[in-house]
């Protein structure tokens, strides 16, 4: 065996040597997806996945497309944002990059090779080096594990981007099908409103009204011809959101949705919203895996507090020297002569300024850092599960009001008025003041109704995490009476 299969030889024992210290991570078969389903795909009800082949993608997109075909629901656009969003597939690269990270902070430290060469008239010099770092090796199953550590908060932040963005579609998709509800409530108001005008011009003509109430009665019929134009405008631009958010382009924004709102659901008990948001929150999960992972980084701080690295250095070195002589025959020649030498050398820095102190003060302080932070977002969860609760409930109990109380009771009001008109006993602008009225409440109830199904998008993920904010009622469109809907 010549020397140079020997030092090769050599090298792979070490390496396999150091390989089996460290305990190296390997690829997972999903890119870490497994875990990121097992936290949303039963919180959601909805499938994820991640489009890494064409095949998938294909699969996919027949999915969607057989979700087009009918008009969506909320838990349809929630589908199809998961499946086409690139944002979202984005993460999950994102995830697939923390992976290749995780494995290579599992691998043994690569030990750095380096030869030279030195030449001088009578004299040839070549040195060879390898140098590895003792404490890199040392310190691997602890790193391994930091970074195992590191890989499950990832997973954790792709969990939470994920019911974030099923949060923010659902509530889009609320708005968006207000927007048509309101448009349709318009039209219907507008359509009466056309008829009282033309019925007002003919009473004008035969000087049954006077100028003043007919002026009143066409500006109404004018307002309500503006506010359907804001009306539409509004539900072209919540579409555009959603669309948006659902990662759709080309030919596939062309899906429908619903002319109205769907009906509130029944109401459900909630025992305890606080427990139930402290023991599912996504963000507080990643908060306390934040402070795991510091205290881990903590004692490993602590434990190389004295050393910073330490390198262990082979150096090989071979000098050929020429030196002048003659030969048998007194001829000029040149003898070479070959001289080996080998060390080893132990380089650690000397701590003469810092002792390590610098460095444990600071990950003492991260840490406790990190701890508040824990116990403020602690505090957070139980007030916004709180607020949470009292906007839905409350919200149902406005939104019962109006479908049970006030809207039967102003369709009372108009048949009664019109029976009164009929029979001579009001006159025509008590009529249409009723009927204004009871456009405003129309408005109202569809307002209220949309304003429940954000909070109730809200309630929910209040509990479970990702993307509370941006509830809300968003932009409205003002009543018919030109002033704005009550409780808005």
């Amino acid at each position: 065996m010549t020397k140079a299969m020997r030092r090769l030889r050599l090298g792979l024992v070490i390496g396999g040597a150091a390989a089996f210290l460290g305990g190296c991570a390997s690829f997972s078969p999903d890119g870490g997806m497994s875990a990121v389903l097992g936290s949303t795909s039963a919180e959601l009800g909805a499938t994820v996945d991640k489009v890494d082949t064409v095949e998938k993608g294909a699969a996919l997109q027949a999915r969607v497309t057989q979700l087009r075909k009918k008009s969506l629901s909320a838990d349809a656009a929630v589908q199809v944002a998961l499946f086409k969003n690139r944002g979202l597939q984005a993460s999950f690269n994102e995830l697939g990059i923390a992976e290749a990270q995780m494995v290579a902070a599992s691998l043994p430290p690569n030990p750095r090779l380096s030869i030279s060469r030195t030449t001088a008239r009578f004299e040839l010099e070549i040195e060879r080096q390898i140098v590895g770092s003792i404490l890199a090796l040392a310190t691997l199953p602890a790193r391994a594990e930091i970074a195992q550590d590191r890989f499950r908060i990832v997973q954790a932040r792709t969990a939470e981007m994920v019911l974030k963005l099923a949060a923010d579609t659902r509530r889009q998709y609320y708005r968006a099908v207000a927007a048509n509800h309101i448009v349709s409530e318009l039209q219907a108001i507008r359509e009466t409103a056309g008829t009282t005008a033309e019925l007002i011009k003919r009473l004008g003509e035969s000087g049954a009204v006077n100028k003043l109430d007919q002026s009143r009665d066409y500006v109404f019929y004018a307002e309500t011809g503006a506010q359907l134009a804001q009306a539409r405008v509004q539900q072209r631009v919540e579409r555009e959101r959603l669309i948006r958010l659902l990662g759709l382009w080309g030919d596939e924004t062309r899906f429908s949705l619903p002319d109205r709102l769907p009906g509130l659901p029944r109401m459900r008990s909630v025992k305890d919203a606080e427990a139930e948001a402290l023991r599912r929150r996504i963000d507080l999960k990643i908060a306390r895996a934040d402070l795991d992972l510091l205290a881990k980084s903590l004692g490993l701080t602590e434990a190389t507090r004295f050393v910073s690295d330490v390198d262990l250095l082979g150096k090989s070195k071979t000098v050929k020297t020429k030196t002048p002589g003659l030969d048998s025959n007194d001829a000029p020649t040149l003898e070479v002569s070959r001289e080996r030498s080998r060390m080893l050398e132990l380089e650690i820095e000397i701590p003469i300024y810092d002792f390590g102190q610098t460095r444990v003060a600071m990950a003492q302080e991260t840490y406790m850092q990190a701890a508040n932070k824990l116990a403020e977002k602690a505090v957070n969860v139980r007030s916004e599960a709180r607020e949470a609760y009292q906007a839905w409930r409350g919200s149902y109990d406005v939104t019962r009001l109006y479908q049970t109380r006030i809207l039967p009771l102003r369709q009372v009001i108009q048949k009664e008025s019109l029976l009164m008109y009929n029979g001579m006993l009001i006159d025509v602008t008590q009529l249409i003041t009723d009927a204004r009225a009871q456009t405003v409440s129309r408005m109202a109830a569809v307002n209220s109704l949309r304003d429940f199904w954000l909070a109730d998008t809200d309630f929910k993920h209040a509990l479970i995490g990702g993307g509370m904010a941006g509830g809300g009622g968003g932009s409205t469109v003002a009543s018919a009476s030109g002033g704005d809907a009550p409780g808005h």
